[in-house]
């Protein structure tokens, strides 16, 4: 019977919900039809066409396929070139960024014309969003202007020859006018509660630990629809690949605690009520009237990607796309982790189903019991967990997800929830949080540059006027659908009438699902990239 995830026992940090059942794709109901046009997208020059198709998938869900632009426009090809600090810098020792100051950019440019090259100096502005002011970034320096991506990559062997790094990139993904020409290619998923009689969940395939590409989890699960989901980790130097990085609840259960208060998509199976909500959580062990603070959930002690836990170094705050670590932290193990703990010094203590010590590891690393969980401790909080948790010890473990106002987010009322960020639209207007959800880098514009800034695929999701869930990919990379920067993402969904919504995973997690059909384009080399979690849009059941 395949399920959202791997089953766990009776030992739960939360409720839970029935499994689902793998079930036949439904049929499309009526060929695609033009959608009503309504507003087009507020995306490059006015003016340009657009088109829109929609199918309807099942009662109460339809996918609409968004093309804006002219899809014959060209753009010129350039090399960026990495800028060392220059000799003015600060830092001389800090390395090569896409931005610098601009003495240093000057520095880089003047040695590569040296060298025959065509380069040049351009200072880097972006837009203000709702906590970020925007202005400049920072200067990056440039050679060439070609009508190919073949041509440019010749250059790009010329200033590697003269002893600097760049990459070959199309103006088209810089966002740094409005008058581009596109094309857009956006999909957008849309469930109508009034009508809808499958069921949405999340999916994070067998278990935590593991990664499946959208289109695996979406067959696992026999899903109609489904779009990649929340940030996870990535690296195994930064953890267990496949960790959300961020809030995850699965069937009813709390599996990874929340990135600071960054924005989660909460969903219930009818789809109705859907909320983009800041997440915080409360975790504990108790043992007689000793308590004792959780550091998190399903993750490897020490390391906590996206950062925004307790003591972090280098910060508590979120910080997007960064490890932060805890030397000294207390970390729950569910079955749904995998079939093993983490390994490594500290200690471990094993529960049963009742919450009762069975056993003490000296090391970390083991089975979960079916039905109970495990304790991991490292650093300092060694011994402190040892002496709270000796063998026989009835042990609780106790969390809570809180909103914005301090109410409890109960998973039996929302048994899916995904993280994301930054938030995008509140009250029906665009509302970028990017510098309270980490993408803001005080000491690394280059960042911010790359990651909101410039062009990108995109996944987002929220909730419209109407009470409906829309899930929508946005494909990029490519010259043939340009993605969108932050800001654009924003104006998409303020454009898509969204009153709430929050940006997922993008880049090469970006996906797309309809009924076995991958319809986003897979910018990363290798194909469809395999991801932590995924949001599903089940059939109803016969």
């Amino acid at each position: 019977m395949p399920q959202h995830r791997a089953r766990r026992g009776a030992v739960v940090l939360a409720a839970t919900t029935a499994a689902v059942l793998a079930l036949p794709l439904v049929a499309l109901a009526e060929p695609p039809r033009a959608a009503d046009p309504g507003p087009t997208l507020p995306l490059g020059a006015a003016g340009l066409p657009e088109t829109r198709e929609t199918e309807r998938l099942a009662p109460g869900v339809t996918l609409t396929r968004i093309v804006r632009g002219e899809t014959t426009a060209t753009y010129p090809w350039t090399v960026e070139v990495s800028v060392p600090a220059g000799s003015g810098s600060p830092d001389p020792d800090a390395p090569p960024t896409a931005l610098r100051d601009r003495a240093s950019a000057q520095e880089v440019a003047a040695e590569l014309r040296d060298a025959g090259l065509d380069a040049r100096v351009e200072e880097v502005r972006t837009e203000a969003v709702a906590d970020f002011p925007g202005g400049s970034l920072g200067w990056r320096v440039r050679v060439g202007s070609f009508p190919d991506r073949a041509s440019a990559d010749a250059a790009r062997e010329r200033v590697i020859a003269a002893g600097h790094r760049g990459s070959t990139l199309s103006t088209a993904w810089d966002a740094d006018g409005d008058d581009d020409r596109g094309p857009w290619r956006i999909d957008v998923l849309t469930v109508d509660p009034r009508h809808f009689r499958g069921e949405v969940a999340a999916s994070l395939g067998p278990d935590v630990e593991q990664r499946e590409t959208t289109s695996e989890l979406a067959a696992l699960s026999g899903a109609l629809a489904a779009v990649n989901g929340g940030f996870f980790v990535l690296d195994p130097q930064a953890g267990a690949p496949g960790d959300p990085a961020g809030v995850s609840v699965v069937d009813g259960e709390l599996l990874s605690e929340p990135v600071g208060d960054r924005p989660a998509l909460l969903l219930r199976p009818d789809a109705r009520r859907t909320e983009v909500e800041r997440l915080d959580w409360e975790g504990e062990l108790r043992a007689g009237g000793t308590r004792l603070p959780l550091d998190g959930l399903n993750r490897v002690p020490g390391l906590v990607r996206n950062c925004g836990g307790l003591d972090d170094v280098p910060t508590s705050l979120p910080l997007h796309d960064v490890t932060c670590t805890d030397p000294d932290e207390i970390v729950v193990f569910t079955p749904a982790y995998a079939e093993r703990t983490p390994a490594g010094d500290g200690v471990e203590v094993v529960l049963d189903r009742s919450g009762r010590v069975t056993e003490v590891r000296d090391a970390r690393g083991g089975p979960v019991p079916a039905g109970g969980s495990t304790v991991q401790a490292t650093g300092d909080l060694v011994p402190v967990l040892r002496a709270l948790a000796p063998e026989g010890t009835r042990l609780d473990v106790r969390t809570s997800l809180t909103d914005e106002d301090g109410r409890t987010v109960h998973p039996s009322r929302y048994p899916s929830v995904v993280n994301g960020g930054p938030e995008l639209v509140r009250d029906g207007r665009r509302h970028v949080t990017a510098a309270a959800d980490g993408m803001v880098h005080a000491d690394n514009p280059s960042f911010y540059y790359g990651w909101a800034h410039k062009r990108n695929p995109r996944t987002l999701a929220g909730v419209d006027e109407r009470g409906r869930l829309v899930l929508a990919t946005a494909d990029g990379r490519s010259t043939d659908a340009l993605g969108l920067s932050i800001p654009e993402a924003a104006d998409v969904a303020v454009g898509l009438g969204l009153r709430e919504a929050l940006n997922l995973d993008g880049g090469g997690s970006t996906a797309m699902v309809v009924e076995d059909r991958l319809l986003t384009v897979p910018s990363d080399a290798a194909g469809e990239r395999p991801v932590g979690d995924a949001v599903l849009v089940l059939p109803a059941r016969p």
